[in-house]
């Protein structure tokens, strides 16, 4: 899969969580904002691979995990992450609730905060 893919799929699937969170179906939002969560931050790895470089494997391998807070520090952006949510407290809200995100949300019944929160930023 190609950046941009990644990209492509992050717009589509936060635009399904609005989607669900208008309609007040905001487990699903939470689900699928975590999920464009996920695939901006492993657009944001694939930026660093470079054309006919063999991947080390283990960064490989670690970029197939779906937890944002790893996904961030194997981007290069989870400093980023901490300087933004030390320097806006709106911010720092959701990453709260964003970094909690796991796959597994899809079985969750979430709350519309917690929904609210994944999308705020994106």
């Amino acid at each position: 899969m190609q950046r941009k893919d990644l990209q492509e799929l992050a717009r589509i699937r936060i635009r399904e969580a609005r989607t669900l969170l208008r309609s007040g179906e905001y487990a699903g939002a939470y689900y699928l904002a975590g999920l464009a969560v996920e695939c901006a931050i492993k657009a944001c790895v694939a930026k660093q691979t470079k054309k006919h470089e063999f991947p080390d494997k283990a960064r490989a391998n670690d970029a197939f995990d779906h937890d944002p807070v790893k996904l961030a520090k194997l981007a290069g952006i989870y400093a980023d992450i901490l300087r933004d949510a030390r320097l806006h407290v709106s911010f720092a809200k959701n990453w709260t609730i964003v970094k909690d995100w796991k796959i597994d949300s899809r079985y969750d019944n979430r709350a519309r905060p917690d929904a609210e929160a994944c999308i705020a930023r994106s």
